[in-house]
């Protein structure tokens, strides 16, 4: 069974629709390579797919440590490469809530740079990630 129906809607616009759910979302091209730039790029998805698996994957662990996360948010930057175009490199700052004892952050930390997205990536996509268990937020 399929995933998702991609449809291109012309002008560098694609409607990405999830088959389960039915919930959609925009994609277009960058400022930086003929688009618009008024909604997630491709690339942009998939820099952002690293931080929603890594969030999920802790949420799911922080459940069975009976550890809440909520709140917690994390800031994505994406760098491109030239020729051929591609992610370089991938950064993921986190910033999580104060009071979570050291061995749950742990296990947490190695949970979220185990998740399936992290192992999915070209080994080429250097990815850098940052926990900060401070509670402030970005």
């Amino acid at each position: 069974m399929s995933t998702a129906k991609v449809i291109y809607l012309g002008d560098l616009r694609t409607e990405c629709k999830h088959l389960q759910s039915g919930s959609t979302f925009i994609t277009d091209a960058p400022l930086d390579n003929n688009g618009k730039g008024e909604a997630f790029s491709p690339t942009d998805t998939v820099a952002t797919g690293l931080a929603n698996c890594m969030l999920t994957m802790m949420g799911i662990k922080a459940r069975d440590l009976q550890v809440d996360l909520s709140g917690t948010t994390a800031l994505v930057t994406k760098t491109m490469a030239a020729d051929p175009r591609r992610i370089a490199k991938i950064e993921v700052e986190m910033h999580l809530p104060e009071g979570i004892d050291d061995k749950s952050k742990i296990i947490l930390e190695r949970t979220a740079n185990t998740c399936p997205v992290h192992y999915s990536l070209h080994l080429d996509i250097e990815r850098v990630v940052i926990f900060h268990w401070n509670g402030t937020g970005a």
